[in-house]
């Protein structure tokens, strides 16, 4: 029997075989035989401060190896803290597992310890939860990756007893087939098809179902064939690159931008929504054009609930299937003669003007001057990601990562510590707000112990910016969002990196080229002034 392996074994051989090769978390002694049957079986462990930014970890990690992320919490209070992260993956269409540590039914009858039902908590926030059994390891472990991947991707849930990890087991051959990939027929297709061809202002708007690499070659030939101009939501940015002609940039979050993009959706004829999960989108995108008077196509895997909007025709396939399908006997047209989304993407570039002397668009535009054209950027919540996402041009899908459905404070640094450690040889740097940054500072230890040398910009105004501007937009008095300001590059350097304080742009350029020069991680603190993104987003 000792030949056997233990059912935390087969768990762990079953994640690597799905290509996972790092795991995230804080070891509890109810996880100590999975954190060293993972090792074992070739996925690193790596630890983080709090689980939250740990999940936020491989979920970088994820965004360039393609393989399911790997959150492990001990019982109780660990398991609670990653909450945020997994409901951020469930909302951000990400696949997690999500292992959690547990005491045995018999023994939770007695016990009261730090138990309570993990299950109960992680169900409304993930697509499944199972609990490990002995016999039910190799199934358990299959079926939570291909769930966890499956359209629309999300986090599982195993709960693991400890004697469950470490009973003995026979290993089961037990794997699913993977599905091949659908595509529409019949009268909707051809209907779709007559549609295109007889369009004279078509536009669409492209979500991150779209973000895998092949389909991002089949979207950028569907576009060009048809001539179809499209916005992306902020996930989706450089699905194609973002300096393609057709390309009028991210919409969703900045009322500044959809102040032009919207008008131009009303203007078409045909609006194409591939592979558009409106879970990115504010309240100004709900019902944002009109499927009685405009003729919308709807293409997702799965089946349109949100009512964010509405489509005329809806097809529940594989958005790059569908599109190969539709483009068959295709013809290149002219479209939009009057020219309107090139007028709509010139008027955005004077939206968002990069010459400011100072402020948060002169540290983007500076940035991103000075950093070569392959950097990964990550962005946490804030003033200054809407403004990032509109200047920040990507070359590539994932080139800038964030919390686009569920928002959340403190993601960026740890996000741009998972892209590192997966892409050791790209440039990473990621952009926080002061705020969000003392969320999650005992990560820059994290990142020290990790020799992943990444550039935080941090934003600093002592506020917070976003909930501040509301406030006097609402012409209330300035309560609870104003804080003190602190020495971020020496706290930097106290965690064992490199610090910098700049407040113009020649002291912005110096920080980044010692930067890159650098072999530990660089937090550079921008100082800007209060009030420095009114009208500006």
């Amino acid at each position: 029997m000792t030949d056997l392996p233990r059912a935390a074994d087969i768990l762990a051989r079953r994640l690597y075989e799905a290509g996972c090769r790092h795991a995230f978390g804080m070891p509890g002694g109810e996880v100590l035989t999975l954190v060293d049957a993972l090792e074992n079986a070739g996925i690193r462990f790596h630890l983080a401060k709090h689980e939250n930014a740990a999940g936020f970890m491989a979920e970088g990690v994820h965004h360039r190896d393609g393989a399911p992320a790997i959150l492990v919490a001990t019982l109780g209070p660990g398991a609670l803290n990653g909450v945020n992260v997994v409901a951020n993956a469930h909302q951000d269409r990400v696949p997690m597992i999500v292992l959690t540590g547990c005491v045995e039914a018999d023994e939770a009858l007695s016990y009261t310890h730090q138990v309570l039902d993990h299950q109960a908590v992680f169900r409304p926030i993930t697509k499944a939860s199972f609990r490990l059994t002995q016999g039910g390891a190799g199934n358990i472990a299959d079926r939570a990756v291909r769930v966890a991947s499956d359209a629309r991707p999300g986090p599982v849930h195993i709960d693991v007893p400890i004697s469950v990890a470490e009973a003995r087991v026979a290993e089961t051959p037990m794997r699913r087939a993977i599905s091949s990939p659908t595509a529409p027929q019949g009268a909707d297709l051809a209907l779709a098809r007559d549609w295109l061809a007889k369009a004279e202002r078509p536009l669409a708007v492209v979500g991150l179902d779209m973000l895998d690499e092949p389909s991002g070659c089949l979207l950028r030939a569907f576009v060009e064939l048809f001539g179809i101009p499209f916005v992306t939501t902020y996930k989706a940015k450089g699905v194609i690159p973002e300096d393609h002609p057709l390309c009028l940039g991210a919409a969703g979050l900045s009322p500044l931008a959809d102040g032009h993009l919207l008008p131009l959706v009303r203007q078409a004829d045909l609006i194409l929504c591939i592979g558009y999960d409106p879970i990115e989108m504010r309240a100004g995108w709900r019902d944002a054009w009109d499927p009685t008077t405009q003729r919308v196509i709807d293409i997702a895997p799965v089946a349109n609930d949100h009512y964010m909007h509405q489509a005329t025709l809806a097809f529940v396939a594989d958005p790059a299937t569908t599109l190969e399908t539709l483009a068959q006997g295709g013809r290149s047209r002219t479209t939009w003669p009057a020219g309107e989304p090139q007028a709509t993407r010139a008027a955005l570039a004077r939206a968002f003007p990069e010459d400011d002397d100072w402020g948060p668009a002169a540290v983007i535009a500076e940035t991103r001057a000075a950093l070569p054209s392959d950097t990964l950027a990550t962005a946490d919540s804030g003033a200054h990601r809407i403004l990032l996402s509109q200047m920040w041009q990507t070359h590539e899908p994932r080139g800038l990562v964030q919390s686009s459905g569920l928002c959340t404070m403190g993601c960026a640094l740890p996000l741009a510590i998972g892209l590192k450690l997966a892409a050791p040889d790209r440039p990473v740097v990621c952009f926080s707000g002061d705020a969000g940054l003392l969320m999650v500072a005992g990560e820059l230890a994290t990142a020290a112990e990790l020799r992943t040398p990444i550039i935080c910009v941090v934003f600093v105004d002592a506020s917070l910016a976003l909930i501040e501007k509301k406030q006097r937009e609402r012409q209330m008095q300035n309560r609870g969002v104003d804080f003190a300001r602190h020495d971020f590059a020496a706290i930097a350097r106290a965690f064992g990196g490199a610090g910098h304080r700049v407040t113009n742009r020649p002291e912005l350029r110096a920080a980044l080229a010692a930067a890159s020069a650098e072999d530990r991680f660089t937090l550079i603190a921008a100082e800007i002034p209060r009030n420095a993104y009114d009208g500006r987003i």
